[in-house]
């Protein structure tokens, strides 16, 4: 075992010295120790409850046999930290909590790993730390929000984060008043858990279960359900068996787990970030997956889920018809099933349990929303490298649409322009300076996105970033445009006004501007300064690479 290490020998009597002050007796020296990767903190309602789940988790190594070690990660709340400067800190944080993982699992020699996340950086941060280190490892989450509920004109309907972002942007035009914002405030959030929608959180945990590497029921049990503990109790139990069978992550996340994972993804209609944290993932695995591969997937991949921000459905809903197994058992045909999953076996084996789709939340195969899936990757002259959209959360007037550009360097200035009403019907709304390295730190932007909608803009106004959007946004809102400004991408060419032809269907993302032209604009502008100048924000800016490598350090 890796551990012994730290626990077998004469010269190890000071490590069991040390291990015997935190309570590991005699016995415990020939067991497997486990660590227990917690990202607790008070701060984020995804995670508030963990220490619940860490308890169960630690319960279920002991009845089988391990000895736990619980230590916690960082974990940033992206709702708290939208439309402002800790933004910036977002994604970046991914990479810190992978080397966190990296660097205690490494020091203390532990045999397996049982990771415990919950929110949007924390899922492909401790993900991309299990396929680094390639140790036994099985990931059990949070689990979701369950959605509010608020009583309109004597009808119960269901109310999420994403709804209060879009009352901001119904009271900034006026259409509701400030009692009514309130309202919708107080019942949105209704208690621990990672936000009741499809958005990035609950995407990447659905998506452990794609890739093999959480239970079944991972991505979708509610926080507030007895069943959530009873799965930690198992996950607990099952590192146990995945260090005897020395099941490792690399035998699990495989080329074939990548493309399971973005089947299901593009069924799902998942967060378009999901693109950015899948790429990050395969490449700490070594794996090679081309952003073109996503449309190949995504075209012969039918959408069967409309859930929150793209419909009214919430992961609760999606739960209740039978989760992820059952929209894996809906996409067999597409799926690699021999793929390995540490529940036991292969996916195949996951699906021959599965429910079929209730055919509502869980629409059949062959009666899709849409022939197919809800992710597209665009190319062309503004999007050599590509950019991303989640198209199935537009509208389909705005599938195909061109538009005057209304040009903003950042989110502070969009946010202060559709305040000012300078966003009219028709426009496309160009946010950059906003990627990996010109952000820094590629911020979402939830709330110009939900302003929009709320303002009922949401169907005739697009917007493209070399940023991010969040996994709740919903309209044509285009992200992750690469090369990006601070790079001298062709978006840092566009002026006020240029027609910008968005074509959603044909995979396309163009601006009326020769290439002769766009190459001299970028010869007249000035050398990108950095933005932040000192701290973890200055390193991260010199190291990270092109979102269209997943935004990670470069090699």
């Amino acid at each position: 075992m890796r551990s012994d290490s730290i626990k077998k020998g004469a010269e190890r009597a000071p490590h069991r010295a040390l291990l015997r002050s935190l309570g590991v007796s005699p016995a415990d020296f020939n067991k497997p120790f486990i660590g227990v990767v917690n990202s607790f903190t008070d701060v984020v309602p995804g995670h508030q409850h963990l220490r619940g789940i860490g308890e169960a988790v630690r319960a279920g190594v002991r009845q089988a046999g391990g000895v736990p070690f619980e230590f916690n990660t960082i974990a940033i709340c992206d709702g708290l930290a939208m439309n402002h400067s800790g933004m910036k800190y977002s994604l970046a944080s991914r990479e810190l909590i992978a080397d966190t993982v990296e660097v205690m699992a490494q020091a203390h020699a532990f045999d397996g790993l049982v990771f415990i996340p919950n929110c949007d950086k924390v899922i492909p941060g401790m993900l991309m730390a299990a396929v680094r280190l390639n140790i036994p490892a099985v990931f059990i989450s949070g689990g979701p929000m369950l959605a509010g509920r608020l009583n309109v004109d004597g009808e119960v309907k269901a109310v999420d984060l994403n709804s209060v972002f879009e009352a901001v942007g119904q009271f900034v035009k006026g259409g509701i008043s400030a009692e009514k914002l309130e309202e919708i405030e107080g019942a949105a959030c209704p208690g621990c858990g990672s936000c009741s929608g499809l958005f990035t959180a609950n995407t990447m945990n659905c998506l452990t279960e794609a890739l093999g590497m959480g239970l079944p029921g991972n991505g979708t049990i509610p926080a507030v359900d007895q069943r959530r503990y009873t799965l930690a109790h198992r996950a607990g139990e099952t590192i146990l068996r995945l260090v005897a069978e020395d099941l490792r992550p690399r035998d699990v996340i495989t080329p074939k787990a990548i493309h399971n994972a973005f089947v299901v993804d593009v069924a799902l209609g998942g967060s378009s970030n999901s693109v950015l944290h899948l790429e990050a993932i395969a490449h700490e695995a070594g794996i090679e997956f081309p952003l073109e591969k996503i449309n190949e997937i995504s075209d012969h991949t039918p959408c069967l889920c409309r859930i929150r921000p793209a419909g009214e459905h919430h992961i609760e809903d999606l739960d209740l018809a039978g989760g992820i197994p059952a929209v894996m058992k809906e996409l067999s045909s597409r799926l690699n099933l021999d793929a390995r999953s540490v529940s036991g076996g292969s996916i195949g084996d996951v699906i021959e349990e599965a429910p079929f789709g209730d055919g509502a939340v869980i629409r059949h195969a062959a009666n899709p929303y849409t022939t197919k899936g809800g992710i597209a990757i665009l190319f062309g002259n503004l999007a050599p490298e590509g950019a991303v959209v989640k198209r199935s959360a537009v509208a389909q007037e705005m599938m195909v649409h061109s538009g005057p550009a209304r040009v903003f360097d950042s989110e502070e200035a969009v946010t202060a322009g559709i305040m000012a009403g300078k966003i009219q019907a028709g426009d496309v709304v160009v946010i950059r300076y906003e990627g990996p390295r010109g952000g820094p730190g590629m911020r979402e932007m939830l709330t110009p996105t939900s302003m929009l909608a709320g303002m009922g803009l949401d169907k005739s106004v697009a917007l493209i970033t070399d940023g991010r959007f969040s996994g709740a946004t919903r309209g044509a809102s285009i992200g992750h445009v690469a090369p990006e400004a601070a790079l001298s991408g062709p978006i840092a060419a566009i002026e006020e006004g240029d027609i910008i032809d968005i074509n959603i269907p044909g995979q396309r993302l163009s601006v009326r501007l020769s290439d002769n032209e766009i190459a001299r604009r970028l010869k007249t502008l000035p050398h990108f300064e950095p933005k932040i100048k000192t701290g973890y924000l200055k390193r991260y800016a010199a190291q990270v690479s092109s979102a269209a490598r997943g935004a990670v350090f470069a090699d």
